[in-house]
């Protein structure tokens, strides 16, 4: 039964961050009854320029037909169709159909619930209303290819030579005032060579708009390198008109240069190496024969030689296959429709405050309370050598003065003491692995809390000198006879007339020459000095760079030395025992000195031998080494390395891509500074071009005949990383930036082996029962049994990763080189789907963009053909431009509600902010907590 009474359902804001977009509103209709039946409910989208032209056959374009069966207190979601029957039922959402949403027993809720159903079905109304009117518009056209929804849809969305504009006149006064300042001086005519700049085109486009230039004028028949801007005008309808029959036609004349209206094999090669030259794909450029007649074969299997306009429309409306999540039984429809909607913004500005504050906390709890420790502690110390010196005789000539001095020196030594732990990388990796205190304790902040301890050193620095020289000294100096005689036991008979005489003892000179020491140590640690931020002089140059910072900061060892005599020879205090530096500094001292000899003899007590190297595009240095008996890592933690054929004593962090489960290790090293592109020369000095089927630009391989000498390698490590706790999570998303993928490949490869050792287990384990049932002994081994799946549980404590989302995203197609075993590697091993591998290719247009259109039909057919990614060179295939994060968060919690996701980020800091707030933003308004994690290099 069906009515068509409408009635306005209320819509509540959304906020971006809800797992729905916003909605707009919508009319229903049909009563909802109590008894136990089918009702169909057809909802309309109130669009005013539709509504106000619709006639009666318009009118029933514009609905879709919403099928609900209704039980009692059950609500179930039976199909979704174009309303006339003439509909396909959507695939997605008969695949929601099937989950049953539990309601309260009140028709009032059942009603508010449909309300809100109605709400969530936007883009699902609108797409069928636009592709019912599209495929009736064409119905009668002659086209030989059928358009069905999902492929009409894609096409859409296809073949865009402009990007999104507000609207087509807009877009225009912002074209025509390029053309005025394009064309001043050109006497008002536009030369094909700016065309691709006047409609907006970044200059990696140039050669692919003059394609576009020369193709719209050969359709208008103009000849000639320049147009008007009347012609300009012609020219940018027609490339900013929706019509995809329109975007087609453009796009079949620049393949067609000599405009018969057939497309040889030469003309798509031509195109393609157009194509892959604007998208900086040197590779599918370099085989743009090959590809053209992979396409020619595909469409023109009759060998006549050419194509026309239905076979290219045949390809384009292939839509691609996009990897997503199978929709499981998780209530996820249960969530789109019944999840508690908040408002963007909560307008009482207390609440609004009490909210930040509140999220802040439950987000940073860890922070706040070693924060709020060390700051107490650094407090008290101060306040109480402050109340100890306003008790001394040095007050009654000092004042305040020494009061402060002497409180900041207290804070000094703690803090220069306290410095040294956050660094000592065995000690905490040790914490990490084999105690509970990672729970309260954030060892990934170690080295931002090194460097919250140096601001506090500055500070300290700042009290005790400035208080000195600016207060203690001065009143001193200018102290009467009967003031000094207090002190003349801590500074002799003769009163001090000027600084010089505080500057020559050995006070003043350890003092100056710490400070001294210490600026040099902190100005070269700051990030402009360190990544080589900032453009200096060539003579200056070398205060730039990791090697700058790393000689800089090994100026501690004088500092503390200089610091330990300038605490025994102090002024005011002459009992040893009062004399406490050395016994701040005696423990941490120690350790950091056990720590440092431990790194030196296991380097050398463990080599390793060089198994392989490739060197390959993007700069990228691959050294694949044996595993040193005993050496023991988990996925995500990282090593030292150093080669004494570059530098004897330099030593710098790599991760590790090699899993726990591989008997080899192997790291991969990107020339960024000076140290790795020495190590790349030496190591390509001994490599070989690669042989055919091998990756890399150079190799060497020990198992070769040649048998090259390599350099010597020392390790030392493993040292813990964020990223290594990824086990404690359910689902994990993993995020890679460049050479920042490196501890994820890694990641991935531990989880499938962690995987298929489980169903070995299981098998294992039934095995074993069988036997022992079958042999009759299974009371007198059930001891055994159960200590054997003891130790095998032992072995694989604390895995909980059910799914991995990795995300790799790179700016050359070079760079897919790098991990392309270990790819098609997980691929193949990843037989339950545990892994969503998703590669992203910055240098490719996004989506629909008509400069990467044929790339992606290439795309399509290769990889259905061959099962390879024409982009990657992988099994895995490729995705074009940016990722859209917030889809990926989105996705994430739809598909697993109530669970824990650890986000693990290795790459540049840009991206940081926007991930960690995304995942501070679903936690906070969904069932799904996200955890991030950001990897410090």
């Amino acid at each position: 039964m069906e009515s068509r009474q409408e009635d306005r359902a209320s819509v509540e804001n959304i906020s971006d961050s809800e797992v729905m977009a916003r909605a707009e509103r919508k009319v229903f209709s049909g009563p909802l009854g109590s008894s136990s039946s089918s009702r169909a409910w057809r909802i309309k989208s109130l669009d005013k320029k539709r509504t106000s032209t619709s006639t009666e056959n318009d009118d029933d374009e514009a609905y879709v037909e919403i099928t609900l069966d209704i039980l009692d207190d059950s609500v179930a979601v039976h199909s979704v169709q174009a309303a006339g029957g003439g509909g396909h039922e959507d695939p997605e959402l008969a695949l929601l159909a099937k989950k049953t949403l539990e309601g309260k027993k009140s028709e009032s809720f059942r009603l508010s619930l449909l309300r809100n159903t109605s709400t969530h079905i936007r883009q699902v109304s609108q797409e069928l209303k636009r592709l019912t009117s599209f495929s009736k518009r064409n119905s009668g056209a002659g086209r030989r290819v059928d358009r069905t929804r999902s492929a009409t849809a894609h096409a859409l969305k296809s073949l865009k030579f402009i990007t999104a504009k507000a609207s087509t006149a807009n877009g225009w006064a912002s074209v025509e005032k390029r053309f005025d300042e394009l064309t001043a001086n050109s006497n008002g005519l536009l030369n094909y060579s700016l065309f691709g700049e006047c409609i907006g085109m970044n200059k990696e486009s140039k050669e692919f708009a003059g394609e576009l230039f020369r193709a719209i004028a050969r359709r208008r028949n103009i000849s000639g390198d320049a147009i008007n801007k009347a012609e300009l005008r012609e020219f940018w309808e027609q490339i900013s008109d929706e019509s995809f029959d329109s975007r087609l036609q453009t796009f079949f004349d620049m393949v067609d240069k000599d405009a018969d209206g057939r497309i040889t094999e030469e003309e798509v090669r031509e195109i393609i190496s157009l194509s892959a030259s604007a998208n900086k794909l040197s590779n599918i450029q370099n085989q743009a024969q090959e590809y053209a007649a992979l396409i020619m074969e595909e469409l023109d299997p009759d060998n006549v030689g050419y194509i026309m306009v239905e076979n290219l429309e045949t390809l384009l409306l292939q839509a691609p296959v996009h990897h997503s999540v199978t929709v499981s039984d998780s209530r996820v429809l249960s969530q789109l429709l019944s999840q508690k909607l908040k408002p963007t913004q909560e307008n009482n500005p207390i609440t609004r405050w009490y909210q930040k504050i509140k999220y802040f906390l439950l987000d940073n709890w860890q922070r706040v309370w070693v924060l709020m420790l060390w700051i107490g502690i650094v407090s008290a110390l101060f306040v109480y050598k402050f109340i100890q010196y306003k008790n001394k005789e040095a007050f009654e000539v000092m004042g305040y003065c020494v009061c402060i001095a002497k409180g900041g020196a207290e804070t000094l030594k703690f803090n220069m003491a306290l410095i040294l732990l956050p660094v000592c990388r065995n000690t905490i990796t040790w914490l990490r692995n084999k105690t509970k205190l990672g729970v309260v304790v954030p060892f990934d902040d170690n080295l931002n809390f090194h460097k919250v301890i140096a601001v506090g050193i500055v500070i300290g620095v700042g009290l005790h000198a400035g208080a000195h020289l600016t207060c203690d000294f001065p009143r001193l100096i200018h102290a009467t006879e009967d003031q000094y005689e207090s002190m003349i036991p801590y500074f002799g008979e003769d009163q001090p007339k000027n600084y010089w005489w505080f500057v020559k003892g050995v006070e003043g000179l350890t003092g100056i020459g710490m400070v001294v020491l210490m600026a040099i140590a902190f100005t070269l640690a700051t990030p402009w000095f360190r990544r080589n931020k900032l453009n200096l002089p060539k003579p200056l140059k070398k205060l730039t760079g990791f090697n700058a910072f790393w000689y800089s900061h090994h100026l501690f060892v004088i500092v503390y030395a200089l610091l330990i005599i300038h605490g025994i020879k102090l002024y005011l205090t002459k009992v040893w025992y009062y004399k406490t530096t050395w016994m701040y500094l005696a423990v941490p001292v120690l350790l950091y000195a056990c720590e440092r000899l431990i790194r030196f003899f296991r380097s050398s007590i463990k080599p390793v031998k060089i198994l392989k190297v490739a060197v390959y595009p993007g700069n990228v240095l691959a050294l694949h080494m044996s595993k040193p008996q005993g050496f023991k890592y988990k996925s995500g933690q990282y090593m030292f390395v150093n080669c004494a054929a570059v530098s004897p004593f330099e030593w710098h962090p790599f991760s590790i891509t090699s899993s726990p489960g591989d008997d080899y290790l192997s790291v991969h090293i990107r020339t960024l500074g000076d140290w790795t592109r020495q190590l790349k020369t030496v190591f390509s000095s001994v490599c070989q071009p690669s042989a055919a089927g091998k990756s890399g630009l150079l190799r060497a391989d020990m198992q070769e005949e040649n048998n090259p000498s390599f350099p010597k390698i020392l390790i030392d490590g493993p040292y813990g990383a964020p990223a290594q706790d990824y086990k404690k999570y359910d689902v994990v998303l993993l995020v890679g930036l460049g050479i920042g993928a490196t501890p994820m490949v890694s990641i991935v490869k531990d989880i499938i082996n962690n995987m298929n050792f489980l169903k070995n287990k299981e098998l294992d384990e039934y095995a074993v029962m069988d036997d022992i049932l079958e042999s009759g002994k299974a009371e007198s081994n059930n001891d055994n049994n159960t200590s054997s799946s003891g130790k095998s549980n032992k072995s694989n404590k604390g895995f909980r990763t059910q799914k991995a989302y990795y995300y790799w995203v790179t700016r050359e197609q070079g760079s897919f080189e790098w991990f392309k075993g270990i790819l098609n590697e997980v691929a193949e091993m990843d037989e339950k789907g545990v892994i969503e591998l998703h590669n992203y290719c910055t240098s490719v247009y996004e989506e629909g963009d008509a400069r990467s259109a044929l790339i992606a039909m290439l795309q399509n057919l290769h990889h259905a053909k061959n099962g390879v990614d024409v982009v990657s060179g992988t099994r895995v295939k490729s995705h074009f431009a940016k990722p859209n994060w917030r889809q990926v968060y989105k996705k994430i919690a739809l598909h697993h509600p109530d669970s824990r996701v650890g986000v693990f980020y290795c790459g540049a800091p840009a991206l940081t902010k926007e991930l960690r707030q995304l995942a501070l933003d679903f936690s906070h308004r969904t069932s799904t907590k996200f955890e991030f994690h950001k990897e410090n290099f």
